[in-house]
């Protein structure tokens, strides 16, 4: 994986679970959730990444 991509995953999770935090503390059910679904998704490319590197190998 490059250090490129896994850097941008871990922002884009870093990015969910700020807004994840937010919609949590002002009680915005939809920010919240909005906030979860980047997390995951981020979490998903970094997996998809990982199956790649070992792919290679």
């Amino acid at each position: 994986m490059s250090a490129e991509n896994k850097a941008e995953n871990m922002g884009k999770k870093a990015k969910g679970k700020v807004k994840e935090a937010a919609g949590r503390a002002v009680g915005n059910e939809r920010l919240t959730a909005k906030g979860q679904a980047e997390k995951s998704a981020a979490d998903l490319k970094q997996a998809g990444e990982k199956a790649k590197d070992a792919l290679k190998d």
